[in-house]
């Protein structure tokens, strides 16, 4: 596991975990890969899925420790009273710094587990502002209405600026300092240069919800060190 997950916040309901990228939220079909649900029912026996994040998304999540519990936060989740931030490093300078984006996604006729904008597909909101325009990239907040598979992902790739390092839905390439600092040179320990961030851009950073019994919760993940280590090199070296 690349780095283990960690509890954000548990109570006899549900759990909040910050997911390390990489790690699969639930197992998938062939059920080889390490998953965080797998993770969590050795820990609490049994667990139930609420809402998942892609493989290398990080940040917040929520499993449910019952049945009832499972019920109404899927609800809550899906009927978008879940308020739901996440972070991203997008390629580019975006025209507007805040704007919302809604366009249908639906999956690609053709390629498995893919989405695409669509008119026949299904409403998808997602509200975006630029936190930082870091030159080759920027940061950006984005908060979305729908839960979509890759909807920020996909809605990034129709403005013409997808998420850092997205394999599916923008080049794929990973960072190098390299490619930002000039004069760039190599530690003598080093034969080639690695890469300052190779997975997926984005961050599930904060829920805001209200439980069944009545209180409201918000649930927060800092910004992974990848990210951040990419964020203070961009700083140093812009313009």
């Amino acid at each position: 596991m690349h780095n283990k997950p960690e509890v954000i916040f548990e109570n006899d309901y549900f759990v909040a975990i910050n997911k390390p990228a990489g790690l699969l939220s639930i197992p998938d079909r062939e059920g080889k890969d390490p998953s965080l649900k797998s993770w969590l029912k050795e820990k609490y026996g049994a667990i139930w899925t609420v809402h998942r994040l892609d493989r290398d998304t990080s940040g917040v999540i929520v499993f449910a420790k019952d049945e009832v519990t499972h019920q109404y936060l899927s609800k809550v989740f899906e009927e978008r009273s879940v308020e739901k931030i996440y972070v991203g490093l997008v390629q580019g300078t975006l025209a507007e710094p805040k704007g919302s984006i809604d366009l249908p996604i639906m999956e690609h006729p053709v390629k498995p587990s893919t989405m695409v904008v669509n008119k026949k597909g299904k409403a998808s909101l997602t509200d975006y502002e630029v936190l930082e325009d870091l030159g080759l990239y920027s940061l950006v907040q984005f908060r979305i209405h729908t839960g979509r598979t890759h909807q920020i992902r996909v809605h990034m790739q129709a403005l013409g600026h997808p998420i850092v390092c997205d394999e599916t839905y923008g080049d794929g390439r990973p960072v190098f300092i390299s490619s930002f600092k000039r004069g760039y040179k190599l530690s003598k320990t080093e034969e080639h240069e690695h890469p300052i961030l190779h997975r997926l851009a984005l961050h599930s950073q904060l829920l805001h919800f209200q439980d069944q019994q009545g209180e409201f919760h918000t649930l927060e993940a800092p910004l992974p060190k990848d990210m951040r280590a990419l964020m203070q090199q961009l700083k140093k070296w812009k313009g």
